[in-house]
């Protein structure tokens, strides 16, 4: 039952970083005009990609789809990495960071769903010596 709510806290936590950051993109402010500018980006695309992540965000909350949520999650994340790579941004500070939340949209899920990590088991192996 640990599992299942350490789950649920890191699902929540995505869940409102995720919302966090949609409404900045549906409302258009400065900071989201600025990066949607360095990204190559047209500024009026915004608030489309706001709805974009509420339509994933909102799948992957409710339990009965959250696992197309999650594989929509992690194709609108891999398109933030391609467009951080494209314009050289570093490493460590802006290309990782959508793919840690990535591991946090799947770890969360994992963590939650008994039937999800029974399809894809971790397994750690026991070497003797």
């Amino acid at each position: 039952m640990t599992r299942i709510w350490i789950g649920r806290v890191i699902s929540a936590l995505v869940i409102a970083f995720v919302l966090f950051d949609t409404v900045l993109h549906l409302i258009n402010i400065p900071l989201v005009q600025k990066a949607s500018v360095e990204l190559g980006l047209p500024v009026g695309l915004a608030p489309v990609i706001g709805i974009i992540e509420l339509l994933c965000i909102l799948l992957y909350a409710i339990p009965a789809t959250s696992v197309l949520g999650a594989i929509l999650l992690t194709g609108y994340l891999g398109g933030a990495v391609a467009a951080q790579l494209r314009v050289g941004n570093p490493l460590f500070g802006q290309i990782l960071f959508p793919i840690y939340v990535g591991l946090m949209v799947w770890g969360g899920l994992w963590l939650r769903e008994p039937r999800l990590s029974k399809l894809i088991p971790i397994r750690i192996s026991k070497t003797s010596h």
